[in-house]
This record gives structure tokens, sequence and C-alpha cells, in this order.
């Protein structure tokens, strides 16, 4: 393509398919976060005007019980040593529990390893291979797009979204993709599913049913070609459960056919999840804009698998 870098159809015949690992010589271990330069930052930064501020992270303890039934939501407890001292702990922090972003050592590439080949004897406690401070250290930002696709979505049944949707909601927006956005992408979920009825969020926690993309190269394909640099979400995981069907990733049955595979530990995405798009979707729709400057910078964990965002939009 024009900037130098492989389409996805190329990145396919690489080793290992959908891959890519190599690409980024600068900096690679920040993977497509390599897409947002200094260019965009400027552009995107120039188009904030009125001053108006969105916190796109949802609270520590938000979804409690969270989705996933290996986490739990931390328990805030405040010590003292001495009558006018105040400090305190977060007891059992699962940093993927709320509003996340995964790193890329979240995933592993089945037969194949970690982002860029990275050892698997890397990918520990203290060791800053892959680890999400590297989106700390320098901090993802650019020009985020909304893509809104809440429209007739019945959440309880999981539906199933396919990467056509966006196109569709882009051109009725009027919007477009530009190489190095931050894709934010509502769907409604987190909101319908935080003002549900508890027995309705039991529900579909126990059948592990969430609303999300379709597990095809469709979506890795449209990401890489857009040179998309973080792609968000207000969903779980991103990507439908139960997996789809049809998918393509039957040969990965550990990760039970999922694409996290091929957006982390392949392409190398920032992955969001869970993200609180509310206020800012509102704005878009009272405003009719639909892009600002998104600013994400995860916790500075040296090694970390994950970590709340602490993304904030800028009008």
């Amino acid at each position: 393509m024009s900037d130098g870098h492989p389409s996805y159809a190329d990145l396919l015949d690489r080793d290992p398919p959908g891959a890519s690992w190599g690409v980024f010589r600068d900096d690679p271990e920040r993977g497509t976060a390599n897409f947002a330069e200094a260019a965009q930052v400027a552009a995107a930064a120039a188009t904030v005007t009125r001053g108006a501020v969105f916190s796109l992270d949802h609270a520590l303890d938000a979804f409690d019980p969270p989705m996933a039934r290996a986490r739990s939501a931390p328990r805030h407890e405040l010590l003292s040593s001495h009558e006018n001292s105040r400090d305190d702990v977060l007891r059992e922090f699962y940093l993927q529990a709320t509003s996340q972003v995964d790193g890329l050592r979240h995933r592993r590439a089945t037969g194949h390893g970690f982002y860029n080949r990275v050892p698997d004897s890397e990918i520990r406690a203290g060791s800053p291979a892959l680890g999400v401070q590297r989106w700390a250290e320098k901090p993802i930002a650019g020009r985020g797009v909304v893509i809104d696709v809440a429209e007739g979505l019945d959440h309880r049944l999981g539906p199933v979204l396919d990467v056509d949707l966006l196109d569709r909601a882009l051109e009725a927006q009027g919007e477009d993709v530009r190489p190095g956005d931050l894709v934010l992408v509502h769907t409604g979920w987190a909101r319908w599913f935080l003002d549900a009825d508890p027995s309705v969020r039991a529900e579909v926690r126990d059948a592990r049913r969430a609303t999300g993309f379709r597990q095809t190269r469709d979506l890795p394909a449209w990401l890489w070609d857009h040179r998309v640099a973080l792609f968000a979400t207000d969903t779980f995981a991103v990507e439908v459960l139960p997996v789809a069907a049809d998918t393509f990733l039957a040969d990965a049955p550990d990760d039970a056919g999922m694409m996290h595979q091929e957006l982390i530990a392949k392409l190398g995405v920032p992955l969001g999840e869970l993200w609180n798009l509310d206020e800012l979707v509102a704005d878009s729709r009272a405003h009719g804009r639909w892009d600002a400057l998104v600013v994400v910078k995860p916790l500075h964990l040296v090694g970390g698998v994950g970590s709340p965002p602490n993304a904030t939009a800028l009008r």
C-alpha cells in the first residue's frame, strides 16, 4: 500500500498467517498503536475547540460481579496510621474486570507464540516484554472516531455483528476512518447490562452470552487495512459470545475459536473492552460530530497484561 506497509492480504502470506510481526521497526511492542503518529496527534489536538471533556472509563467496581467468572470487583479499603491520616488499598484488583485495554501479552497465537515471537520465558510478572506499560511510557493518542451501531440491537439475545455494519454506520454518520484513528464502537451493550434487572444480568453472565463481532477474518482485515491504531467497544469481549458457529479459528481449541489471537497476538491491536461511550455518543448525536481527540494511558505496570484505559476524549 502507499504507506509502505503490507495489506492484510499480504499478511496472510506471512508466518504465521495474518501477523504483523516485524512490520513495525520502531517501538515494535506498541503494535498498531504505531499507526497513530505525531502528525495524527497534532491534527486531532487542533480540532479541540469547545473544551468538552469525556471520561471513557466505567468505575472500577461498576461490573459486580464481572462478566468473566474468574474475576471479581476490587474491594476498596481505607487505612489510617493516626486520626489525621488516610491511605487506601485495593484488594483483589483484577485489572480487566471493568473498562480495559488488553495488552499484547494477553493472548498467545496457538502453535506460534506471543506477538513478534517474544519467548514464553519473557512473559512473566515484572518482565517488560509486551507489557501494557509500553502504552503508558508513550500513551496512545490521536483522532478517535465513534461508530454508533446501537439502534435495533436486542442485547439479551447477544446479536452477532458483521463488519459491514461499521461501514453502513459510518456512511449514515457522514464519517470515515483515517490512518492512525482510534476507533470506538458504541453498541449500547454496557449500559444495557448495567441497567438490566439483576436476574437478566445473571442469565447472560451464566450463559456467557454477549453482543459482539463475528469471528471471521473480515474484522482483522478491516482494522489493518484502515490502519486503525486502537479498537475499542462497549461490549464484554469485542467479539460475540458464544463464538459464532462459522468461526475460522477451529484450529485454536484452547481459545474456543475466538479472534483474540488474530487481533492481539498476530496483528498487535490494542483492544478495548467495556468502554464507557454513553456521554460521548450523546454529545455526538447532539452536535453531529463523531470525532474527538482521544488519549489512552494505561497504568504504568511493568509486565501488565491489561489495564483500565484511563481514556479521555476532548472536543
